[in-house]
């Protein structure tokens, strides 16, 4: 048992000290006023979210690029709030804007991919980009892309995301786990080995979406529009799919109110990785999932054995501090680093939640967007 404790905490710590490596690879980019050449459309499907869309709306009106060179697409999916008046009074309000609505051409078990397909066909531009309902982009988030495209000719860009600051435990709770997860996106990217990245800050090219036939071969299941593109993507053109590491193009999105829907929010992302063609990504699963049970499974062990304590700690103290290296570093780039005082407690609960949603990510269907998914 103590051995083969030692060689998943040396694999886990071997991994996790790659993705700090990584992140540093991934260069900094930084907004040099490139002349805007590209133009995009900017794909935002949506369901009950009235009281997000005004804000999400202004985040858009506010952006620094020529409005000629981008359109607004909100895609509905059978919403049931006032969400049309809101849409209306801003139209009215920024008549220079581009900007549609559409209603969701439902084909498949997957709303959010369906309503992609129903903008992306009608789109005017070259560039797809997505964010979602309950996000804020940034002033300079068409520029930066842009920028990019022009220096590093990409088919998929990934881009950074990070929870609008709360003052709550579940909060504080939440920001670490998604702060680590960005952080291993970037540092999978680092390594050329991407295996995750984030819906609500994606830019892709129309030409090779449609080449690869966009999501089809994954519409059996719900979400994972992302991760699964990004994975044909990076199959089809694997020197071409990026990650934009840029402080001047953070999305800014919603953590969950309460435990309840953080833990569903959590089966469902872990719910569709058995699905994942990369090999990576399950092997990072595994190895994650592996290294909290360890952790728990030592606890019980050493409770029957007091000897073995040492080799709990041992395990655990690596763990925190190459855990909290990837952490911080995320943290700072991403300039959200008020959760890093909880880091501590969090770790203590952290094995508990993992095992807890990866078990029931096996068997346990989930809510989205109110409505039930079968895995």
């Amino acid at each position: 048992m103590i051995y083969i404790s030692i060689l998943i905490s040396i694999i886990y710590l071997a991994l996790i000290v790659s993705f700090i490596g990584g992140f540093e690879k991934v260069k900094l980019i930084k907004n040099k006023n490139a002349v805007p050449k590209n133009s995009f459309s900017i794909i935002i499907p949506f369901r009950n979210e009235a009281h997000n869309l005004p804000n999400l709306l202004n985040s858009l009106s506010a952006l620094k690029y020529p409005v000629e060179l981008f359109e607004i697409i909100l895609v509905n999916d059978d919403s049931e709030d006032g969400f049309t008046e809101i849409i209306e009074k801003f139209t009215k309000q920024h008549p220079a804007l581009n900007l549609y609505l559409l209603q969701n051409n439902r084909k498949t078990n997957s709303p959010k991919k369906d309503a992609l397909n129903t903008a992306i066909n009608v789109s005017n531009f070259e560039w797809i980009v997505t964010t979602d309902a309950d996000c804020l982009v940034p002033k300079l988030w068409l520029q930066m892309f842009n920028q990019f495209i022009e220096v590093e000719k990409p088919v998929f860009i990934s881009a950074p995301v990070k929870f609008c600051t709360q003052n709550s435990f579940l909060f504080h709770f939440q920001n670490l786990n998604f702060t680590s997860l960005m952080g291993s996106t970037i540092g999978g990217f680092g390594i050329d080995k991407p295996f995750m990245c984030n819906g609500a800050n994606l830019c892709y090219n129309k030409d090779a979406f449609f080449k690869l036939n966009g999501f089809e071969e994954n519409t059996n299941i719900a979400s994972g529009d992302d991760i699964f593109l990004m994975e044909k993507m990076f199959k089809a053109y694997p020197k071409k799919v990026k990650f934009l590491k840029s402080d001047e193009n953070i999305v800014e999105t919603n953590s969950e109110n309460t435990w309840k829907l953080f833990i569903n929010q959590q089966i469902r992302w872990a719910s569709k990785s058995a699905s994942y063609t990369n090999l990576f990504a399950k092997f990072v699963g595994i190895v994650v999932f592996l290294e909290n049970l360890i952790l728990l499974v030592l606890g019980v062990y050493t409770l029957l054995f007091p000897q073995f304590c040492i080799y709990v700690l041992l395990v655990f103290t690596a763990k925190i501090i190459v855990d909290f290296i990837l952490i911080a570093q995320t943290s700072l780039f991403l300039i959200s680093t008020k959760s890093l005082k909880y880091y501590l407690p969090v770790s203590l609960l952290y094995p508990f939640f993992i095992v807890f949603t990866g078990c029931l990510s096996a068997f346990k269907n989930y809510e989205w967007k109110d409505r039930s998914f079968k895995k």
